[in-house]
Protein backbone atom coordinates (compact mmCIF):
# COMPACT_ATOMS: atom_id res chain seq x y z
CA UNK A 1 0.00 0.00 0.00
CA UNK A 2 1.39 3.17 -0.69
CA UNK A 3 1.13 6.48 1.61
CA UNK A 4 1.26 9.78 1.09
CA UNK A 5 4.19 12.14 2.88
CA UNK A 6 3.91 15.56 4.48
CA UNK A 7 5.50 16.97 0.80
CA UNK A 8 3.18 15.32 -1.49
CA UNK A 9 5.73 12.75 -2.39
CA UNK A 10 5.05 8.81 -2.46
CA UNK A 11 6.20 5.53 -1.35
CA UNK A 12 4.76 2.26 -2.53
CA UNK A 13 2.40 2.20 -5.57
CA UNK A 14 -0.41 5.22 -4.57
CA UNK A 15 -1.28 5.47 -8.41
CA UNK A 16 -2.95 1.97 -7.83
CA UNK A 17 -4.42 2.44 -5.22
CA UNK A 18 -6.31 5.73 -5.33
CA UNK A 19 -7.68 7.36 -9.12
CA UNK A 20 -6.24 10.05 -10.08
CA UNK A 21 -9.24 12.75 -8.60
CA UNK A 22 -10.32 12.46 -5.26
CA UNK A 23 -13.46 13.64 -3.54
CA UNK A 24 -12.88 15.11 0.04
CA UNK A 25 -15.32 16.75 1.83
CA UNK A 26 -15.06 19.71 4.31
CA UNK A 27 -17.51 19.38 7.37
CA UNK A 28 -18.07 21.05 10.61
CA UNK A 29 -20.71 23.15 12.33
CA UNK A 30 -21.47 26.98 11.47
CA UNK A 31 -18.31 29.30 11.52
CA UNK A 32 -15.69 26.50 12.23
CA UNK A 33 -13.74 28.04 9.12
CA UNK A 34 -14.64 25.74 6.40
CA UNK A 35 -15.04 28.02 3.75
CA UNK A 36 -11.60 29.48 4.88
CA UNK A 37 -10.14 26.19 4.41
CA UNK A 38 -10.92 25.28 1.31
CA UNK A 39 -9.84 28.85 -0.25
CA UNK A 40 -6.86 29.03 1.60
CA UNK A 41 -5.64 25.45 -0.11
CA UNK A 42 -7.59 25.58 -3.50
CA UNK A 43 -5.45 26.25 -6.57
CA UNK A 44 -8.79 27.67 -8.53
CA UNK A 45 -10.46 30.02 -7.37
CA UNK A 46 -12.94 28.22 -5.37
CA UNK A 47 -16.59 28.48 -5.27
CA UNK A 48 -18.97 29.87 -3.14
CA UNK A 49 -22.72 29.50 -2.31
CA UNK A 50 -22.34 32.03 0.53
CA UNK A 51 -25.08 34.59 1.48
CA UNK A 52 -25.48 37.31 4.18
CA UNK A 53 -26.92 36.48 7.21
CA UNK A 54 -30.49 38.01 7.64
CA UNK A 55 -32.89 38.86 11.03
CA UNK A 56 -34.61 35.82 10.31
CA UNK A 57 -31.19 33.34 10.04
CA UNK A 58 -29.77 35.20 13.46
CA UNK A 59 -33.03 34.32 14.84
CA UNK A 60 -32.69 30.22 14.08
CA UNK A 61 -28.51 29.78 13.66
CA UNK A 62 -26.84 29.89 16.80
CA UNK A 63 -24.11 32.65 16.72
CA UNK A 64 -22.49 32.40 20.47
CA UNK A 65 -18.84 32.53 19.58
CA UNK A 66 -19.13 33.70 16.16
CA UNK A 67 -21.11 36.91 16.75
CA UNK A 68 -18.77 38.74 14.05
CA UNK A 69 -19.88 36.20 11.35
CA UNK A 70 -22.23 37.80 8.65
CA UNK A 71 -22.29 35.07 6.15
CA UNK A 72 -23.04 31.97 5.75
CA UNK A 73 -22.98 28.53 3.40
CA UNK A 74 -26.01 27.76 2.07
CA UNK A 75 -25.35 25.15 -0.75
CA UNK A 76 -21.44 24.10 -0.50
CA UNK A 77 -18.19 25.35 -1.08
CA UNK A 78 -16.28 23.82 -3.90
CA UNK A 79 -12.13 24.13 -5.07
CA UNK A 80 -9.20 21.92 -5.97
CA UNK A 81 -5.70 21.02 -5.34
CA UNK A 82 -3.13 18.75 -6.64
CA UNK A 83 -1.31 16.76 -4.25
CA UNK A 84 1.72 15.30 -6.60
CA UNK A 85 1.44 14.65 -10.51
CA UNK A 86 -0.73 11.39 -9.70
CA UNK A 87 -3.21 12.81 -7.34
CA UNK A 88 -5.75 15.71 -7.47
CA UNK A 89 -8.32 17.06 -4.52
CA UNK A 90 -11.67 18.18 -5.34
CA UNK A 91 -12.89 19.66 -2.15
CA UNK A 92 -16.23 20.03 -0.88
CA UNK A 93 -17.23 22.25 1.98
CA UNK A 94 -20.90 21.32 3.46
CA UNK A 95 -23.13 23.73 4.90
CA UNK A 96 -23.27 24.17 8.41
CA UNK A 97 -26.54 24.66 9.66
CA UNK A 98 -29.90 22.08 10.12
CA UNK A 99 -31.96 23.31 7.73
CA UNK A 100 -29.33 23.00 4.86
CA UNK A 101 -28.41 19.00 5.65
CA UNK A 102 -30.87 18.16 2.85
CA UNK A 103 -27.82 18.43 0.62
CA UNK A 104 -25.14 16.11 2.12
CA UNK A 105 -26.41 12.95 0.96
CA UNK A 106 -25.65 14.31 -3.02
CA UNK A 107 -22.34 15.88 -1.91
CA UNK A 108 -21.00 12.84 0.06
CA UNK A 109 -21.75 10.64 -3.18
CA UNK A 110 -17.77 9.30 -4.01
CA UNK A 111 -16.26 10.82 -1.23
CA UNK A 112 -12.88 9.07 -0.15
CA UNK A 113 -13.09 10.92 3.40
CA UNK A 114 -13.82 13.83 5.39
CA UNK A 115 -12.37 16.33 7.53
CA UNK A 116 -14.42 17.66 10.52
CA UNK A 117 -13.23 21.41 11.12
CA UNK A 118 -13.54 21.45 15.23
CA UNK A 119 -14.02 25.62 16.74
CA UNK A 120 -13.34 24.32 20.79
CA UNK A 121 -15.30 27.10 21.90
CA UNK A 122 -18.10 25.23 20.29
CA UNK A 123 -17.01 21.55 20.46
CA UNK A 124 -20.45 19.81 20.64
CA UNK A 125 -21.12 21.37 17.21
CA UNK A 126 -19.09 18.58 15.83
CA UNK A 127 -21.07 16.08 16.64
CA UNK A 128 -23.65 15.85 13.87
CA UNK A 129 -20.84 15.42 11.53
CA UNK A 130 -18.94 12.86 13.06
CA UNK A 131 -22.85 10.93 13.66
CA UNK A 132 -23.55 11.40 9.89
CA UNK A 133 -20.02 10.15 8.69
CA UNK A 134 -20.01 7.23 11.29
CA UNK A 135 -23.06 6.11 10.08
CA UNK A 136 -22.53 6.13 6.00
CA UNK A 137 -18.73 4.75 7.57
CA UNK A 138 -17.32 7.76 5.42
CA UNK A 139 -13.19 7.91 6.99
CA UNK A 140 -13.05 10.98 8.91
CA UNK A 141 -10.69 13.17 10.64
CA UNK A 142 -10.77 15.39 13.09
CA UNK A 143 -8.99 18.62 12.45
CA UNK A 144 -9.11 21.46 15.68
CA UNK A 145 -9.14 24.86 13.84
CA UNK A 146 -7.10 27.07 16.31
CA UNK A 147 -8.54 30.21 16.77
CA UNK A 148 -6.84 33.34 18.55
CA UNK A 149 -7.88 33.54 21.91
CA UNK A 150 -9.68 29.99 22.16
CA UNK A 151 -9.01 27.31 24.58
CA UNK A 152 -6.38 25.28 23.53
CA UNK A 153 -7.29 21.90 24.64
CA UNK A 154 -4.93 18.68 24.44
CA UNK A 155 -5.52 16.37 21.57
CA UNK A 156 -6.33 13.64 23.87
CA UNK A 157 -9.08 15.63 25.35
CA UNK A 158 -10.80 16.39 22.64
CA UNK A 159 -11.11 12.82 20.87
CA UNK A 160 -12.59 11.59 24.65
CA UNK A 161 -14.91 14.53 24.64
CA UNK A 162 -15.96 13.51 21.56
CA UNK A 163 -16.16 10.00 22.17
CA UNK A 164 -14.12 9.33 19.04
CA UNK A 165 -12.96 5.80 18.41
CA UNK A 166 -9.26 5.60 18.95
CA UNK A 167 -8.50 5.07 15.11
CA UNK A 168 -9.80 8.42 14.20
CA UNK A 169 -6.91 10.81 14.20
CA UNK A 170 -6.81 14.39 15.87
CA UNK A 171 -4.76 16.86 14.76
CA UNK A 172 -4.28 20.48 14.82
CA UNK A 173 -4.80 23.06 11.96
CA UNK A 174 -4.83 26.51 10.98
CA UNK A 175 -8.00 26.86 8.33
CA UNK A 176 -6.07 30.31 7.23
CA UNK A 177 -3.34 28.19 6.18
CA UNK A 178 -2.51 26.54 3.05
CA UNK A 179 0.75 24.18 4.18
CA UNK A 180 -1.96 23.43 7.17
CA UNK A 181 -4.95 22.78 5.34
CA UNK A 182 -2.83 20.46 2.58
CA UNK A 183 -1.46 18.26 5.89
CA UNK A 184 -4.85 17.78 6.89
CA UNK A 185 -5.95 16.64 3.68
CA UNK A 186 -2.77 14.76 3.76
CA UNK A 187 -3.64 13.37 6.94
CA UNK A 188 -7.60 12.27 5.58
CA UNK A 189 -6.19 10.56 2.83
CA UNK A 190 -3.48 8.17 4.64
CA UNK A 191 -6.33 7.43 7.26
CA UNK A 192 -9.28 6.74 4.31
CA UNK A 193 -6.49 4.45 2.82
CA UNK A 194 -5.89 2.37 6.12
CA UNK A 195 -9.18 2.26 6.79
CA UNK A 196 -9.73 0.90 3.24
CA UNK A 197 -6.76 -1.69 3.67
CA UNK A 198 -7.99 -2.86 7.22
CA UNK A 199 -11.97 -3.06 6.00
CA UNK A 200 -10.26 -5.44 2.92
CA UNK A 201 -8.28 -7.43 5.17
CA UNK A 202 -11.51 -8.08 7.37
CA UNK A 203 -13.10 -9.22 4.73
CA UNK A 204 -10.67 -11.75 3.61
CA UNK A 205 -10.03 -12.82 7.09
Amino acid sequence: MGYVHSDGRTNGSLSDQLPTAVKILIAGGFGVGKTTMVGAVSETKPLRTEELLTEEGVSIDDLDGVEGKTTTTVAMDFGRITINETLVLYLFGTPGQDRFWFVWDELSLGALGAVVLADTRRLADCFPSIDYFEKHGTPFIVAVNCFDGARQYQLAEVQQALSLDPDVPVLLCDARSRESGKNVLIAVIEHAMRSQRMERENRSG
